[in-house]
């Protein structure tokens, strides 16, 4: 069955972004022009998906003024005869079919999945964290989506990381006796522990925020007990899905900046402004001219 469906949490608070996440989404702080939520719905319908789910909570209303037409914004613009302003605008309400639903406590990721269930049904789908902004030439979800065609089975991205950096994220452990169904990035998971010491981690191999799930994790999930922080966590469930189906790991190619951090988000901010041709080169050479020391 074909992956359609993609589900967004957004319905946390934002706390490393604070006080400018206090009346506003940390999933639309902007990165150069775009917010950052933009680009992973962008790289979700560049892959295929038809239809997006955003889990929002209180006080994401923008959110979905920015998915939505804005008729006043728009005629402005066409007024002022800015009409390439207008088509971006445009495009942004264009994307995709949107779906929202709300998260009404703040239980954790798999909670949030949890939330989407009646939206996605009975087929697989893919969860993108918009935190983690992936720079690819094939979309880092499409990878995914591909992977889960050659296995039929839900895949998680993961990506190496330095062994000392391992404590900062879910890693996997793969199966070395596992067929890759002939593609090396492809690794069958026997196992996944969150936050482990370098010393306990069994690969250096961590997960990020892109996921193709069966409908079966709905199932795990609501069986899954709070775990730390009393909330319900994808990793948990997972865990439990391997018990009755196959799950893989797939080493996308791409680069990730993980914009939930400020250093990301800055880090995220540059590179991305360097690389737009309008205005990178004339921001290389402001950067160039910088006195760093």
């Amino acid at each position: 069955m074909r992956v359609r469906k993609a589900v967004f949490p957004a319905a946390g608070w934002g706390t490393r972004f604070l006080p400018a996440t206090k009346a506003s989404p940390k999933e639309m702080l902007p990165l150069v022009d775009k917010p950052v939520i933009q680009y992973a719905v962008e790289e979700a319908v560049a892959a295929g998906i038809e239809q997006v789910i955003i889990v929002t909570s209180s006080q994401k209303r923008a959110i979905e003024d920015h998915f939505d037409s804005s008729f006043e914004l728009e005629s402005l613009l066409e007024a002022r005869g800015e009409i390439e302003t207008l088509r971006k605008v445009r495009h942004i309400s264009d994307l995709a079919q949107v779906s929202y639903v709300r998260q009404k406590e703040q239980l954790g990721l798999g909670h949030a999945v949890l939330m989407a269930r009646e939206l996605v049904g009975h087929e697989p789908f893919a969860v993108i964290l918009s935190d983690d902004v992936v720079v690819a030439q094939r979309p880092c979800i499409g990878q995914l989506i591909h992977a889960y065609g050659q296995t039929h089975a839900s895949c998680v991205a993961v990506m190496q990381v330095p062994h000392e950096d391992t404590s900062r994220y879910g890693v996997i452990d793969p199966d070395p006796d596992a067929s890759d169904h002939g593609d090396p990035r492809l690794h069958k998971l026997r196992g996944l522990v969150e936050k482990p010491t370098p010393e306990a981690a069994p690969s250096d191999l961590a997960i990020i925020g892109r996921y193709v799930l069966t409908p079966k994790i709905f199932e795990k999930l609501e069986q899954t007990p709070r775990g730390a922080g009393g909330e319900i966590q994808l990793t948990d469930a997972i865990q439990a899905l391997m018990q009755e189906q196959s799950v893989y790991g797939y080493a996308f190619e791409g680069v990730r900046y993980d914009a939930g951090t400020t250093m990301g988000w800055l880090k995220a901010s540059v590179e991305l402004a360097l690389e737009r041709p309008e205005i990178g080169p004339e921001f290389r050479r402001y950067l160039a001219g910088l006195d760093l020391h």
